[in-house]
């Protein structure tokens, strides 16, 4: 696995800096971790607090694995060391255990630490593995040392449900492999996804049956396609607020059913805080809340109404504080996210909490840099844009789809539209940028009512709007949104989609060619992505140009450590001897010299820039591939063909020559994108093997263990 940006350039000196920090890296992460979840767990139980429900056999096991490394810090020795001598119990009583005082003189017998664990279950709550696209931003996170952009949010807030009868335990599999271990010591298993997870999700549900393990599936992914799924033994479809207490309550009778569905949308003041002590917050670039769910609007490919209603319903100012109060006193600082739909669904709630909030940020020194969701009308409303930007919003993603209105209105985009002026979109876009935000924006190729045209329309979009992070893909068509049901009604369904916005694999029949919807799509790509970057860091400096942060505080973004400085010092050495260095060469200098203050924003696009052109990179290898491997389908038949009139030396020079154009097109593809080939690269290497083994001709192999069905011949 590369590691870094700089990964392609490991002759250059400074990548050996980058291997001899990692062993340190993880290990710091590790140790700094522990330390902030028991500092927040003996707070919480000096409290006599009921909700602290971590066990003893964790800090036992934690403790001892850490010290067993050589890496206990005397402070986190004492701390627990002291928590058990003490006697605290789990509701702040006492009850003194014959543990010792010093970890590094005494330590328990398993004995001791089972009694500490009678009575319990254990709940493995599992995050399974994001498809690698333009949302994970791996290769940017990369730059850090971060191996992933957010944990889940729906997990954290689930394990605050759990009774106390229950040990907790969460494996997100973005920053590690979910071990057999893991398995071993569940009782329960509780997942949560959304669709772009579910090839992960199915490995994950086959190995807990392997091991005799029970599997709770709930998240979007499971709500819109329960019927399809195997060996899921209970479904929590939809919110869970109201429904998951009543599953732990049957499961615990032994009356447990297969599906739970909410009665209601449950009101989400009741939700209980995040448990952000389950993960090591370090591993993340960002942290992530929720202030609403829902949206007024219907967009017809979108599911949110279905998911989560067209009414929004929100957390009083009071909630988020305490949300916002957690994270600071964990120690977080930087990057946060609100995952609202659209955080401006309800605008009087939503200006109800940034009032709350900026006197919040202000005595705090602005701890978080904000970023949210949100419709386009917010330009419409200065004293929420004015207030968003004082409460630490430095940037909005912002749904534009398409630069054509008609196209817009027959998605029901309506919100988009304004019959007095046909370049709304782009108005709208520069007054947020005015404001002090930076936009990024979603697109889609592949509306019906749109021509070839669009192709270009949407490059000159997005430069003029000076957009940088423009996450474009083609059209999903969603289980369960209007536009899946007319497209049913209509005949062009074909099959589910993976939910990865940069498949080019379609779920419906589009009304352009598809040839030219595929070629469309990498050619907007590879231009606004180009491999220079040319187009990205010229649209970065117009950004900077026309963002006014004058008016703005300046929110802290997230520390880096030393190591970490290091590492992204490398990664951008890397870049800047690449291709893209000229570009960013130019970009730089001008950001030096004429701002100076959005120097960090500017390497921190510049690493965003190398992951959107690495993904645009694997997008068209993956295509370009599976289009070989279909031109020369045709030329194998045409090739056994003329075998039985010319011999078989023709079809053993046509064999020796297309193994090798495939193996090194195969070998450009990133481990993480090769999946999306194999089934194509199955079909022929079995063509071609049984063409071979027919004509009685063979050619030297070369074996894989990646891909056992074509090994014979690749």
């Amino acid at each position: 696995m590369q590691h870094t940006a700089f990964a392609a350039h490991r002759r250059h000196p400074l990548a050996s800096v980058v291997a001899q920090l990692d062993g340190q890296l993880v290990r710091e992460e590790r140790v700094e971790h522990e330390r902030g979840a028991l500092t927040q767990f003996l707070t919480r139980c000096e409290r006599g607090s009921p909700v602290a429900v971590e066990t003893t056999r964790h800090w036992y096991w934690i403790v001892d694995e850490i010290e067993a490394a050589g890496f206990v810090p005397s402070g986190l020795a004492l701390a627990v060391a002291g928590f058990f001598s003490s006697g605290i119990s789990r509701s702040g009583s006492s009850g003194r255990r014959s543990c010792g005082t010093s970890w590094s003189s005494t330590s328990c017998s398993s004995a001791q630490r089972d009694n500490a664990h009678m009575g319990k279950k254990n709940a493995l709550l599992v995050y399974p593995e994001f498809a690698t696209s333009f949302w994970s931003f791996k290769f940017a996170l990369q730059y850090v040392g971060k191996q992933s952009s957010m944990p889940s949010l729906g997990l954290l807030t689930l394990a605050s449900m759990f009774s106390e009868d229950y040990d907790l335990r969460l494996v997100d599999m973005n920053v590690r492999p979910l071990m057999d271990a893991d398995l071993h010591w569940a009782d329960l298993i509780c997942t949560s996804t959304m669709i772009v997870q579910s090839k992960s999700l199915a490995q994950v549900i086959a190995r807990a049956k392997r091991a005799g393990k029970p599997v709770v599936a709930g998240g979007p992914h499971p709500t819109s396609y329960w019927e399809v799924m195997k060996d899921v033994d209970y479904f929590l479809l939809g919110e869970v607020e109201e429904t998951f207490p009543r599953f732990l309550h049957d499961l615990e009778n032994g009356t447990a059913k297969h599906i739970y569905v909410p009665r209601e949308k449950p009101a989400i003041t009741q939700t209980p805080l995040p448990r952000f002590d389950l993960v090591n917050m370090r591993a993340y670039g960002s942290m992530l809340l929720q202030f609403s769910r829902g949206c007024p609007f219907d967009c017809e490919f979108c599911d949110i109404t279905k998911l989560y209603g067209r009414v929004p319903r929100t957390k009083t100012p009071e909630h988020m504080l305490a949300e916002f109060t957690l994270l600071y006193d964990l120690g977080w600082r930087g990057e946060l996210f609100l995952v609202d739909d659209n955080f401006i669904g309800n605008r009087r709630d939503a200006l109800r909490l940034l009032r709350a909030l900026i006197p919040w940020q202000r005595e705090r020194n602005y701890p978080f840099n904000l970023c949210t969701e949100a419709s386009m009308n917010l330009v419409e409303y200065d004293e929420l844009m004015d207030a968003m930007v004082q409460a630490g919003f430095s940037s909005v993603f912002v749904g534009i789809e398409t630069p054509t209105p008609a196209a817009l209105i027959t998605t029901k985009k309506k919100q988009n539209v304004r019959k007095d002026d046909p370049e709304y979109s782009l108005h709208a876009i520069h007054t947020l940028q005015g404001k002090g935000f930076e936009v990024l924006g979603g697109f889609i190729l592949g509306l019906d009512g749109e021509t070839p045209e669009v192709f270009d329309l949407h490059i000159r979009f997005i430069q003029q709007a000076a957009i940088p992070i423009a996450m474009e893909g083609q059209l999903t068509v969603l289980k369960g949104t209007d536009l899946y049901y007319r497209m049913e009604r209509e005949g062009r369904l074909r099959g589910d989609t993976s939910g990865n916005n940069v498949d080019a694999r379609l779920n419906f029949v589009p009304e352009m060619s598809e040839e030219v919807l595929n070629g469309g799509y990498k050619h907007v790509l590879n231009t606004i992505y180009d491999g220079r970057l040319e187009q990205y860091f010229a649209r970065c400096w117009t950004l900077l140009q026309q963002m006014d942060r004058s008016g703005a505080p300046r929110p802290m973004h997230t520390p880096v450590r030393p190591t970490e400085i290091i590492r992204f010092a490398v990664a951008s050495l890397g870049q800047l001897v690449s291709r893209q260095g000229p570009a960013l060469l130019r970009f730089l200098r001008r950001v030096i010299t004429r701002r100076p203050d959005m120097l960090w924003e500017a390497f921190t696009l510049a690493a965003k820039g190398y992951h959107l052109r690495k993904i645009t990179e694997q997008v068209t290898a993956v295509d370009n591939l599976k289009q070989h491997l279909a031109r020369e389908s045709d030329h194998l038949r045409e090739e056994v063909a003329r075998c039985a009139q010319d011999g078989s030396i023709r079809l053993r020079a046509y064999a020796r020559k297309v193994v090798v154009q495939v193996r090194r097109e195969y070998s450009m593809i990133h481990e993480d994108f090769r999946h999306e080939v194999d089934e194509a690269l199955e079909s022929f290497a079995s063509a071609l093997d049984t063409s071979l083994q027919s004509s009685h001709v063979r050619i030297p192999t070369r074996s894989s263990q990646r891909h056992r069905g074509h090994a014979k011949v690749f």
